[in-house]
């Protein structure tokens, strides 16, 4: 399927060899080993951020007010689709990835705001807009899943390629993205390498998704914490 963030045939590129790449992945990995290099007593936090075991007994941070009409929600958590939320079948159906529909949830109780950054064909439209309707459109026609996908969740922050020299791995679709933050701090998760790496390189903070021994996702309450800092 178009969407599918597999651009793993294209070699990686020199974006990631950069100052700020190496900046990005090494915060995100600071977050990750917030949980992989805790005490033994204490348990990693499973999807969404809950913990269990002795963390429990601590009082997890309570989630952001609301934001106030006209102010900036931060950080913005952008993913790719295909594979990262989202899988195909060989039978072409496609549906939520184990724990996705509930992460997003847990990012939606929290007020963070969330989006897209993927591969579609440039003729799907002229607009972001008009690439995203299209994308929906091929989604929900081959949607299994018990959980419709939660696009309202996304707003207008879908990114799609204007041309083809702007799909994936070229880094303009994520400089775009950046662009619209409003300043905030943006994140980025997916499951491939190389789009983690570049992402990084153009200042985002960046998490590879559905690697062993770590969080399916960047936990939520980590994400939380990142729009308390400058971005």
């Amino acid at each position: 399927m178009a969407m599918t963030g597999g651009d793993g045939t294209v070699h990686v590129n020199g974006f990631a060899s950069n100052a700020s790449a190496r900046a990005g992945l090494a915060l995100g990995a600071a977050l990750a080993s917030t949980l992989l290099c805790a005490p033994a007593t204490t348990a990693a936090p499973e999807e969404g951020g809950t913990v269990r075991g002795a963390a429990a007994l601590a009082p997890a941070p309570a989630p952001a007010p609301a934001p106030a009409p006209g102010e900036r929600s931060c950080p913005v958590v952008y993913f790719d689709l295909g594979e990262t939320l989202v899988h195909t079948a060989d039978d072409g159906s496609t549906a939520y990835l184990p724990g996705a529909a509930s992460y997003l949830r847990t990012l939606r109780e929290r007020h963070i705001r969330v989006g897209l950054i993927t591969n579609v064909p440039p003729s799907w439209g002229t607009t972001d807009a008009e690439r995203a309707a299209r994308l929906r459109t091929e989604v929900d026609a081959t949607w299994r899943g018990p959980t419709a996908f939660a696009w309202a969740d996304f707003g207008d922050r879908i990114r799609t390629p204007r041309t083809e020299a702007e799909r994936k791995p070229s880094p303009v679709l994520w400089q775009r993205a950046k662009e619209g933050s409003g300043g905030c701090r943006v994140v980025y998760e997916a499951e491939t390498a190389q789009e983690v790496s570049v992402a990084s390189s153009v200042g985002f903070v960046s998490y590879q998704v559905g690697l062993p021994h770590r969080p399916a996702f960047l936990p939520a309450g980590l994400v939380e914490l990142l729009g308390r800092r400058p971005g």
